[in-house]
Order: structure tokens, then C-alpha cells, then sequence
């Protein structure tokens, strides 16, 4: 018998399991709306000219070095993100309340925040509550690390908008001291944000309840083109003083995708409790990677630490950001021009790359094997992979399925 005899089949990742059936796919019709990837109106990877620019910058630097990072990561990159999803004017910063540390992207910063809160939590009871729907490695994560997994209501699955009302009665429903995964924008898989208006509800409604806020920031300035306004849920609880974890990518924002780059973040009440918190999540980090990867840290610092970049980076996002958001202007609009039934106003009024169609299993699986086109189940798009040579394609195969026809 193998010492491996008792290891069961795990489940299939579908995001995974959709990109191989893409890939094999040979149909010029193919449209992949899978990938959680910017592509430009061609339907290729955009590497961000500021991103080239500070490459090039790095490459002609005599001193530069592929010695290891320190255990907290790229000094230029994590103070740089920090000052990007606090602000420079953030109290929590000036009184030295918060570390930041380098991970592998927000999947790291995930896992070693889920790793260090199963070690220390209060009470060591609380379980961790994630939206129903929510990106899908976070149960993955947040069990594996040992948390037992709740869902609160997010999605309005009638209307495709914030159900907010179900989703603040769930928060108040919860025990005391629970800890609460917040997408600080972009919300994947929905691309449904709160209002700020709702984020001052939702936050009223933590603090009543004693709940910790574990914030997952993986498109910011990439949603509304403004790293301000997608900072803002974040912005403000710390402002009214919460205490919690942020997990932050560089991913989506920079394109450096495969350069893992990305960042923790801890705030805490008092600064003397600071150099607790940091040695322990420098403890972790050191277990599981040994140092972050150097590369991608080194092409972000320089694009956050150099004021000239900086501002082409900003710039560089707006082309981004508006781009998706024409892609969706057009998907509704070829929709309302085929008169396809049902409400489409969704399309728009959701953000960010992604955007929940309302589009059954039964209709994505028709739109996979009769058009060639590629989302996951629940019939979430990634807008970044529309443009103007697919879009009528698209919005013909939407209609015939929901007309349960075929052109």
C-alpha cells in the first residue's frame, strides 16, 4: 500500500479548470472573459510603459542585485504601499501604529494574515465570515490556515446589486468579535462596491459588534481610476480606529502578475504593541518563504518612491480603468440594441474588472460549447477581456442563450 493511499482527489479549481478548456480551445470565435487579466483592445497583455520605464531603470543601475530581501521585504515597496492605501496624511501612520510587510501578492498577504490571526485571535473561537459570493480562494485560504468559514449576504441575486440590508443583519447577527474578510474594492466576483455612504453603515455596525476587519485590496486605482476613492472603506476605518489586517496586490495595477508582488498590512491600537505584532509576522513569513521575491518589489518601489512615475502610473491606470468601462457602456448598449430580455443596467453600475452577468449554468455552458466563449459558471465576466473586434459577438451569444435561441 502507498504511504499516500488515503490522500483523496482534491476539487477542481474552476478558474484553473477554465483556462485549460480555453487553451484547448482552436476556434477563432474564442472570447476567454476567464482570466483575471488587463488586455488591451487587441486582446493582448499591456505591460504599463511605466512599468518598462522603471525596468529599464533597474537594468542600468551598476548597483543593482539579486541578493536576498530582508524578512520585511523592499523598504522603497512597503513604504510606498503603505503611504498608497493609508494616505500621507493617515494618523494610524504618523503615530507608528501600522507595519507593512512584503508578501507573494495578495494571495501571500492572505495567507499569512489567516496564518497569524488562527495564532492570535480574540476570542480564539471567532470564526471568519466571508460575502456570499466572494473571490474563490478565500475559503481555501482562510480553512486551510485552521478558520472555521461563514458567509454573510452580499449579492442581491434578483436585482445583481448590494443587499445591503441582508448583509448588515448579518454582521449584527454574528457573535462579538468575529472576523469579517471586506472587499476594498472591485468586489470579485461581483464587481457590486458599497456606497460610501453604505462602507459608514457597515463600519458603524462593525464597531457595535467588536468585529475585525480583514480588508482585501487587490485593484486599487485599477476600479474608479482614483487610488484615493478605491481607498476610501480602508481610509475610513481606520480612521474611526479599528484595529485590522490589509492584504494588498500589486498584481492588477502594475501588471506584475507573475511577479508576485505584494503586501501586509497591520494596524494596531497602540504603537508599543507594534514590535509584538511585527516579529510574529516576520516569524511567519520567514517560515514559509524565507524572504519575498526581489524583482517585481523593485520595479513597484521605484514607481511609488519617484513623483514623476508615480503620476505616469496614475495615468496609466486611467487608460485601464476607462477602457473597462467603455467595454461595459458597449456590452450594455449592444444588449439593449438586440433587446435582450431582462435588465442590463447592471452591467454598468458595477466596477472594476469583473462584472456578475445573472447569466445561469445551464447559459454559460451553452455559451462555452456553441460560441466559444469562456466565463466561469456563475456567470461572472471579466470585462478586461472584452473589445471592439469581440464585443458584437459577445452580446449575440448572450442573447441567443437568454433567448434560449441560436443565431
Amino acid at each position: 500500500m502507498s504511504y499516500f493511499e488515503s490522500v483523496p482527489q482534491a476539487p477542481a479549481d474552476g478558474i484553473l479548470k477554465l483556462s485549460v478548456l480555453s487553451k484547448a480551445d482552436a476556434s477563432s470565435q474564442k472570447v476567454d472573459l476567464g482570466v483575471g487579466a488587463y488586455r488591451d483592445d487587441k486582446g493582448k497583455p499591456w505591460v504599463l510603459p511605466v512599468v518598462r520605464k522603471a525596468e529599464a531603470r533597474l537594468h542600468q543601475d551598476p548597483a543593482s542585485n539579486h541578493e536576498y530581501l530582508g524578512v520585511g521585504g523592499h523598504p522603497a515597496l512597503t513604504g510606498g504601499a503603505q503611504t498608497l492605501i493609508f494616505g500621507a496624511d493617515s494618523a494610524a501612520v504618523q503615530q507608528s501604529r501600522v507595519y507593512t510587510m512584503q508578501t507573494i501578492s495578495g494571495t501571500g498577504a492572505n495567507m499569512v494574515g489567516a496564518v497569524f490571526l488562527r495564532q492570535f485571535k480574540q476570542p480564539q473561537s471567532a470564526s471568519v465570515y466571508i460575502s456570499k459570493p466572494t473571490w474563490g480562494n478565500h475559503r481555501s485560504i482562510f480553512e486551510t490556515a485552521g478558520h472555521e468559514v461563514r458567509e454573510y449576504r452580499y449579492c442581491d441575486y434578483s436585482t445583481l446589486t448590494l443587499d445591503i440590508a441582508g448583509m448588515l443583519e448579518d454582521l449584527r447577527a454574528a457573535p462579538r468579535g468575529q472576523i469579517i474578510v471586506l472587499h476594498a474594492c472591485a468586489h470579485n466576483p461581483t464587481g457590486i462596491d458599497p456606497t460610501k455612504e453604505q462602507w459608514e453603515q457597515i463600519a458603524g455596525v462593525m464597531a457595535e459588534q467588536g468585529h475585525f476587519p480583514f480588508f482585501d485590496c487587490a485593484y486599487q486605482g485599477f476600479a474608479t481610476g482614483s487610488v484615493d476613492d478605491d481607498a476610501f472603506a480602508i481610509r475610513l476605518f481606520a480612521s474611526r480606529g479599528f484595529e485590522m489586517l490589509v492584504a494588498e496586490s500589486f498584481a492588477k495595477n502594475m501588471g506584475l502578475y507573475g511577479e508576485r508582488t505584494g503586501c501586509l498590512h497591520a494596524v494596531v491600537k497602540r504603537p508599543e504593541l507594534l514590535p509584538r505584532v511585527s516579529s510574529q509576522l516576520n516569524r511567519l513569513s520567514r517560515a514559509t518563504i524565507s524572504t519575498a521575491s526581489a524583482y517585481g518589489a523593485k520595479v513597484a518601489g521605484i514607481v511609488l518612491q519617484d513623483p514623476e512615475l508615480y503620476q505616469e502610473w496614475l495615468e496609466n491606470m486611467q487608460t485601464m480603468s476607462s477602457r473597462i468601462m467603455e467595454m461595459r457602456k458597449l456590452l450594455r448598449a449592444r444588449l439593449e440594441e438586440l433587446r435582450t430580455p431582462g435588465d442590463w443596467s447592471h452591467v454598468t453600475s458595477q466596477i472594476g474588472m469583473f462584472s456578475f452577468t445573472g447569466l445561469t449554468t445551464e447559459q454559460v455552458q451553452k455559451l462555452r460549447a456553441q460560441y466559444h466563449l469562456y466565463m466561469t459558471d456563475d456567470g461572472r465576466i471579466s470585462v478586461a477581456g472584452l473589445n471592439t473586434a469581440n464585443i458584437d459577438h459577445v452580446a449575440m451569444a448572450i442573447d441567443a442563450v437568454v433567448r434560449n435561441a441560436k443565431f
